[in-house]
């Protein structure tokens, strides 16, 4: 069973994308970030205060290329009202061809 559990969390963490432009992210009403200056402004701090949340051990890890890092980047970033947008949260789609965007 354990080791069922440690093969479902290494599966979940190799599924992260590593996206932290702009574009990719939108708000939870569907607004991208790249349209509206006030916007931007926002995600960029909110990225940067991730960064250093994502980078603690407490939360992620201090090297910037792990999945750990990417899933608490991604995670902070999803409490800050920035998600990713649907065809490009995941890299599973692209074998799918945007199956989930449907």
């Amino acid at each position: 069973m354990r080791y069922l559990a440690a093969m479902g969390v290494v599966l979940s963490l190799g599924c992260v994308s590593a996206a932290e432009a702009p574009s990719n992210y939108q708000t939870y009403h569907g607004i991208r970030v790249d349209s509206d200056p006030v916007l931007l402004a926002k995600y960029d701090r909110a990225l940067g205060y991730c960064q250093y949340e994502a980078m603690s051990w407490r939360r992620g890890s201090p090297n910037p290329f792990s999945l750990v890092y990417n899933a608490a980047l991604r995670s902070c970033l999803s409490r800050r009202n920035f998600i990713d947008r649907g065809a490009y949260a995941y890299p599973a789609n692209r074998y799918f061809d945007h199956f989930f965007d449907r």
